[in-house]
C-alpha cells in the first residue's frame, strides 16, 4: 500500500485568529480520523515571519496530533532546527518520542529565508555552524549522559522512547546538507529527487565509516485535494492552491531544488502544471497504481486557506473511496 499522507501548514490569507483556531482544530480531528482509517502520516512543517500564519510550531502541532491519535506517524519536515535552541529542541523531542511510543519524525531543515532567521535573531551567516551545533547536541543529549556543551557540562533528560534515538533525518538539497548527514551517521532526505546527491552522500559515508539511508522523493510530487467533481471544484477553490503556491514559490531563489515547486500564474496554469491536482476518487486509486507501493498519496485538504467543511470533503472521499481499494493494489 503507498504511503498515505495528511499535510497541514495552515497557511491563507491573512487569517483571523478565531478562523485559523477553528482550522487548527479541524487539522487535528481530520488527523484523528484518518488514523482511525488507516492513513499512514501527518506532515507539517515550520516557517516564521509571514502574513499568512504558516505553521510556525510544528512540535506543539505534532503534540496535539501525536495526543489525539494512536498510530499515525507525525513527521516535521522540516523542522529549521538552527532557529532552535538546541538543549530545549533535545528535551521537547524526546518527550514527544515519548508520548507517542516513537511516532515522531524529524527532518532537519538549515532554512532558505533570512527574514526567518532574523525574527529569531539568528546569523543568517552561520547557519551552518549553527546547524552543525544543534544536530550534535540532539545526539550527545539523547544518550542521557553528560556532555560538554558552550564550554560548560551538561546532562538533558528524560532520555527518549526510542533507542538510539528518535528519528532524525538531514533535510536540504546541497552537498553540505549530505556531507553533514553523511559525518553524523545520520539520513539524508533531499529536498527534490537528485540522484546525484544520494551518490555523493553515500561516497562520503564511506569516507567517514558511518552507516545511513536515503529517503528520496517521488519522481513528480503532487498534491491532491479529492472532489466528486473537479471541475466545479477547480472553480471554486482554485484559488487556495494557487495562493499557496505562489507564496511558496515567492520564497524560493532562482535554481533552488524542490519537489512541490509552481511556476504557474494564475489558477488555470496551475491547473495545466500538476503539482497540485484536484482528482476524483477513481482517479486518485489510479495514481496510486502508478505510484506503485514505493509511492505516497499527498493530501492537503486545508491547503491556502481552503474552507474547513471542503476539507472535510476531500478527507471522507479520500478515506472511505480510496484508501480500501489501495489495499488492493
Amino acid at each position: 500500500m503507498p504511503v498515505t499522507v495528511l499535510r497541514f501548514n495552515l497557511a491563507g490569507p491573512r487569517p483571523a485568529p478565531d478562523v485559523l483556531g477553528a482550522r487548527y482544530r479541524a487539522a487535528v480531528e481530520m488527523a484523528a480520523y484518518a488514523d482511525d482509517r488507516g492513513l499512514t502520516t501527518v506532515q507539517t512543517e515550520e516557517h516564521h515571519a509571514t502574513d499568512s500564519g504558516w505553521m510556525p510550531a510544528p512540535l506543539a502541532f505534532a503534540g496535539a496530533v501525536l495526543g489525539a491519535t494512536r498510530r499515525i506517524t507525525v513527521t516535521v519536515s522540516a523542522l529549521i532546527t538552527p532557529l532552535h535552541d538546541p538543549l530545549r529542541l533535545a528535551e521537547e523531542i524526546a518527550v514527544l518520542d515519548l508520548l507517542s511510543g516513537g511516532r515522531l519524525v524529524t527532518v532537519a531543515g538549515i532554512g532558505y529565508r533570512p527574514e526567518e532567521y532574523a525574527a529569531h535573531g539568528r546569523d543568517w551567516h552561520w547557519r551552518g555552524k549553527l546547524q552543525d551545533e544543534v544536530l550534535e547536541t540532539l545526539l550527545a543529549a539523547w544518550k542521557g549522559e553528560p556532555f560538554r556543551y558552550r564550554g560548560r557540562t551538561v546532562r538533558i533528560t528524560p532520555r527518549p522512547y526510542t533507542q538510539p534515538h528518535p528519528l532524525l533525518l538531514v533535510g536540504g538539497s546541497s552537498r553540505a546538507a549530505a556531507r553533514r548527514a553523511a559525518r553524523l551517521g545520520l539520513p539524508l532526505f533531499p529536498s527534490a529527487r537528485l540522484p546525484e546527491l544520494e551518490t555523493y552522500y553515500h561516497a562520503r559515508r564511506a569516507e567517514y565509516g558511518t552507516e545511513g539511508w536515503v529517503m528520496q522523493p517521488a519522481a513528480r510530487t503532487c498534491l491532491l485535494h479529492v472532489s466528486e467533481d473537479p471541475d466545479r471544484a477547480w472553480a471554486e477553490y482554485g484559488g487556495h492552491l494557487l495562493y499557496e503556491a505562489r507564496t511558496y514559490a515567492s520564497w524560493q531563489s532562482p535554481g533552488a531544488e524542490s519537489a512541490v515547486r509552481s511556476a504557474a500564474g494564475d489558477v488555470e496554469a496551475l491547473r495545466q502544471e500538476g503539482v497540485y491536482r484536484i482528482v476524483t476518487p477513481e482517479e486518485c486509486v489510479r495514481l496510486a497504481g502508478e505510484a506503485g507501493t514505493a509511492g505516497s498519496l499527498i493530501l492537503h485538504p486545508l491547503c491556502g486557506g481552503m474552507p474547513v467543511d471542503e476539507g472535510w470533503r476531500s478527507v471522507h472521499l479520500f478515506a472511505e473511496r480510496v484508501v480500501p481499494r489501495l489495499r488492493e493494489l
